[in-house]
């Protein structure tokens, strides 16, 4: 696995650097792929699911660099060691300077099988590292009945402590989202539902949440799911026991959209495909929501990633890699 690194917004990039010396499966594809984090002590983490043997099993891996440039020897971030699902993990670093990893994990499940017990989903998992991701705490357990194949959302509240937003079963069978929050001890909360769109469908649709939480307070969040007979990105802001605000984002084919937040601006990007390209587009906000403009960022006619939208300081970035034109980032101005 490389890592690649530039210095001036994407324009040029230097020399990639190999975060794993010896080579290893990495999952890489949807919802599953590596993530970057910065350590408030300047190191550079990279954590990942390598795949196992079984089918859908993983474990939790992480890399750290002290200078970007030489990693050390990669560590398995969960001390259960079965060879089961522990997949789609997320990675933050707390108020705090805490590194926190949560992913979506079936040890629970597996218990279930064995005991003839009914178990809806999987669970979602976290672990704390209190020395800059060098090595974690035992793993604590932060919900039952996570959907399977969904990626996890994850933002830092006010206080500086996460919150982690995942597709979530609810009884009987709709497929909603729900919150928690860490404590300092990396303890959790309860489980909030988190939207009332009541998608009832059997399987997982590969399509997890993003969250932003702004200064005063406010959880701004997008997802994907249906309502009324028609699937759709929503954006919304989360309240305890409903949405306010939600609207749709994009044409009846965007899809994977991502938030940031700074002050009372908000960005929201996501691909959408017209029929022959996919186009980069984006929704801004100066007024924390109220209003949006809308502004198309890029086009391609080939393969592309899922694209992110991140904060630099006070300002906004969309980043979004193509098959044709490469790793290319944007100013949301």
């Amino acid at each position: 696995m490389l890592l690649h690194r530039s210095t001036d917004e994407g324009a040029s990039w230097y020399a990639p650097v190999v975060v794993n010396a010896d080579p290893e499966a990495v999952s890489a594809e949807g919802e599953n792929r590596p993530k970057v984090a910065f350590t408030t002590d300047g190191g550079v983490l990279v954590s990942w699911t390598r795949p196992l043997t079984k089918r859908f099993a993983g474990e939790i891996r992480l890399a750290r660099s002290d200078d970007g440039r030489r990693f050390g020897t990669p560590i398995t971030v969960h001390r259960d060691r079965q060879e089961i699902t522990h997949r789609f993990e997320t990675m933050a670093i707390t108020g705090q300077g805490q590194v926190v990893v949560a992913w979506i994990d079936k040890r629970d499940l597996e218990a279930s099988l064995a005991e003839k017990r009914d178990y809806r989903g999987a669970a979602i998992y976290a672990a704390l590292s209190d020395d800059g991701g060098r090595s974690f705490r035992p793993e604590v357990k932060v919900g039952d009945h996570s959907c399977e194949c969904c990626r996890i959302a994850i933002a830092n509240d006010t206080d500086g402590l996460p919150l982690i937003l995942w597709r979530h079963l609810f009884e009987p069978n709709e497929r909603d989202h729900a919150l928690a929050k860490l404590g300092a001890d990396g303890l959790p909360g309860g489980v909030r539902r988190a939207t009332f769109d009541r998608w009832r469908v059997d399987g997982c649709p590969h399509h997890g949440p993003s969250l932003a939480v702004a200064a005063d307070g406010t959880r701004h969040a997008v997802w994907f799911n249906e309502r009324d007979g028609e699937g759709r990105v929503f954006y919304g802001r989360l309240q305890d026991g409903r949405v306010e605000a939600q609207r749709t984002v994009g044409g009846e084919r965007a899809a994977h959209a991502d938030i940031a937040v700074s002050d009372k601006r908000i960005a929201i990007v996501w691909k959408e495909f017209d029929g022959e390209r996919t186009r980069l587009r984006a929704d801004v906000s100066e007024d924390g929501g109220a209003q949006f403009r809308s502004m198309e960022l890029a086009v391609t006619a080939g393969a592309s990633d899922q694209p992110r939208v991140l904060r630099r300081g006070a300002l906004l970035f969309a980043f979004w890699r193509t098959e044709n034109e490469g790793m290319k980032g944007y100013w949301l101005r």
